[in-house]
């Protein structure tokens, strides 16, 4: 019989994150630190909104574009939030989650042969779909000594007459990395420089805790080159709810359109009512949850310098990267004996791209109580580790 599969596809490992999940659904006791999804339930006044659309019958198609009245509301909260601008009419697309606007993207961009920019460590998605629109990934991967921000030096170095789309993953999963406007202006010159484009996944924008998150479509030049991504699984705690948006220039959209009408039709209507409400009221549930992250954050940091254990601070997502190096193990060693020894999985850093060998990803999206738990077995394993390399 013929083979029935595609080379492409057989060939595209399957995530290195879900291996951790399995083993610990089945453990008693066990604690997992490694699910990026909101620990907080979908505000009720969210629910209420999509309870409500299925009470009055709002149960048919939408506009493949989605409901006027939230590309509205995104393009009035991304001026306010980030100063950035964009006509609900032409310039906008909501999508099945941010992951639908990655792929639909990429393959409305890139032509076969076409060199795709994919700093790492990164969000597990961007090489496959890469792959998937017959692009050749092209991987940067980012140093710990500058806090895994993409450097200048390393975008210049990584071009080729082959490049077309850069993807600029900030604030970053897993790192918690950010990039600041500084960052952002130095590679700027270089995307011009070099006529490139860039697919912006601007997912945890708003769970930045240093500054005010900064969008690269907000600099000079840069706006009609970029496509900007977005959605409420992480601001709003509507991960289940699947929806997203992409943002960019008419041209680009169009054909993105194009891929989402074949494939998808719409987003799902009850999740669009949800996602208006959050438009219209949800700045005040956002601003409580990243606050409580913020104090996760501060803890989990304290915790790791008190039991040495070198982590640069990250100051966005809902995320920490600790190194793990000292013990001589691989990340996905110490995190099988870690998970085994103290139930309590952990995703190795190597789940997102070569480059985070020797580092662990921890999520705080989680309870305290949940992370002084884990902590404290995280320190009676690093300190039985130390013990025993003596």
């Amino acid at each position: 019989m013929r083979n029935p599969l595609s080379k492409t596809i057989t060939e595209i490992k399957p995530s290195g994150i879900r291996k951790f999940f399995d083993i610990v659904s089945e453990m008693k006791d066990a604690i997992s630190l490694g699910v990026g999804e909101p620990d907080f339930d979908t505000p009720w006044h969210i629910r209420d909104e999509g309870i409500y659309s299925l009470e009055k019958g709002k149960t048919f198609y939408t506009s493949n574009t989605g409901l006027k009245e939230l590309r509205a509301e995104i393009g009035n909260y991304l001026e306010r939030r980030f100063e950035v601008s964009y006509s609900p009419e032409s310039e906008m697309l909501v999508t099945v989650g941010g992951s639908e606007a990655i792929d639909i993207a990429m393959r409305a961009m890139l032509d076969p042969g076409d060199e795709v920019l994919i700093p790492q460590p990164s969000y597990v998605s961007y090489e496959p779909c890469a792959l998937l629109a017959g692009g050749v990934p092209v991987i940067i991967e980012l140093q710990a000594e500058n806090e895994f921000r993409l450097t200048a030096e390393e975008l210049r170095a990584a071009v080729t007459p082959k490049t077309k789309l850069l993807v600029l993953p900030f604030p970053n999963n897993p790192t918690g990395s950010v990039m600041e406007k500084k960052d952002l202006e130095a590679i700027a010159e270089i995307i011009e420089e070099h006529d490139l484009f860039v697919l912006s996944d601007e997912i945890y924008a708003e769970l930045t805790y240093l500054d005010r998150h900064v969008s690269i479509a907000s600099l000079p030049g840069m706006r009609e080159r970029t496509v900007l991504i977005s959605g409420f699984s992480k601001s709003h705690a509507m991960t289940g709810w699947r929806i997203g948006y992409a943002c960019g220039p008419e041209v680009i959209i169009r054909q993105m359109l194009k891929i989402h009408q074949y494939a998808i039709m719409c987003a799902p209507t009850t999740s669009q009512y949800a996602a208006l409400e959050a438009m219209r009221n949800g700045d005040g549930d956002v601003a409580v949850m990243r606050e409580e992250y913020n104090g996760r954050r501060r803890y989990l940091m304290k915790r790791f310098a008190d039991m040495g254990l070198e982590c640069f601070e990250p100051f966005g997502a809902f995320y920490a990267f600790p190194c793990i190096r000292e013990f001589g193990m691989t990340s996905d060693a110490f995190a099988t004996e870690f998970l085994n020894a103290k139930k309590v999985a952990v995703v190795p850093g190597t789940a997102f791209g070569s480059c985070g060998e020797g580092f662990l990803r921890i999520s705080y999206a989680y309870s305290l109580e949940d992370l002084k738990r884990a902590l404290d077995r995280l320190e009676e394993f690093v300190a039985e580790l130390r013990e025993r390399g003596k």
